[in-house]
């Protein structure tokens, strides 16, 4: 069966961000002049997903707006003579048909993607998490794809970090059986440095079958009453197997402050128009900034 859809979770509150998140959502954040929900999009659309699901919060309408047309605004550009970014901004509206689906209460991750089975259905799909870009001449959800029509199992998508960092993810157990595959044998959410069964940290790529929607109707709520969807792969690893694909990309997490801001510096350096400029600047800051 065909992979189609990937549902993008993006109901979350963004705390970390507060007070910024309390009318913007944190997928809505520019990378210098494209919101990062766009960069997860893209990433979906050109691994050849037709229908991306966003499960939305009441206060995440501005996702809604970005990916409609906004004919004023056309209008507005096209008499100005913009037509650069007229183009751009058309694309923006006509790249995707985007379906959104209410969760009603943030009660975690795994209830996010639960929320998604009436429009996912019995079929094979993504899920990605819309505060995680990740940079690769290949695209990281084709692989996964090539992955899954081989073994018709769900993928999980992990890269490796230092060991110091594996108390920050979640990690798998797992056997290496092929390049860059394994099989997943467990998973632990944040372990500390010493009970680490490796440092295969997940990377916030899925591409689940349908089975993985019975496993979240039966997982107990964990903590802060949240369902997390690590508890419910677990599950699902009682029943069938479940492969991981290790990456060798660039992840950025633009969830937390440093992430956010590592992310748009690190962007900002590949750009020819700003690079000289930036790197200026931050010369400057190192000569005026004491040691500390």
């Amino acid at each position: 069966m065909e992979v189609r859809k990937a549902v993008l979770p993006v109901a979350g509150w963004g705390t970390r961000f507060l007070p910024a998140t309390k009318a913007m959502p944190k997928e809505m954040f520019p990378i210098i002049d494209k919101p990062v929900i766009q960069f997860i999009v893209e990433e979906c659309l050109d691994a050849g997903i037709e229908n991306i699901v966003f499960v939305t919060g009441r206060h995440k309408r501005p996702i809604e707006h970005h990916f409609d047309i906004n004919t004023d605004l056309e209008k507005h550009l096209e008499n100005a003579g913009k037509t650069e970014l007229l183009k751009n901004i058309m694309e923006i509206s006509r790249i995707t048909n985007p379906i959104y689906i209410r969760q009603k209460e943030q009660l975690g991750l795994g209830h996010a993607v639960l929320v998604a089975e009436p429009v996912v259905g019995y079929e094979p799909f993504i899920v990605s998490l819309g505060d995680v870009i990740i940079k690769d001449e290949e695209n990281i959800l084709t692989k996964m794809i090539e992955v899954y029509k081989k073994f018709g199992k769900s993928v999980i998508a992990v890269f490796e970090v230092e060991e110091k960092d594996v108390s920050k993810y979640g990690i798998i157990d797992g056997r290496h059986i092929e390049k860059d595959i394994y099989i997943v044998d467990n998973l632990v959410e944040k372990p500390k440095v010493a009970e680490a069964p490796s440092k295969l940290a997940i990377v916030g790529r899925y591409l689940f079958t349908p089975r993985i929607f019975e496993k979240l109707k039966i997982t107990p709520p964990g903590k802060g009453g949240e369902i997390q969807l690590t508890d419910a792969i677990k599950l699902l690893l009682e029943e069938e197997a479940v492969y991981a694909i290790k990456i060798n990309s660039r992840v950025y997490d633009t969830g937390t402050p440093l992430g956010y801001i590592t992310t748009i510096l690190d962007f900002a350096l590949q750009r020819e128009d700003l690079r000289e400029e930036i790197i200026r600047y931050i010369r400057s800051l190192i000569v005026e900034i004491p040691e500390v």
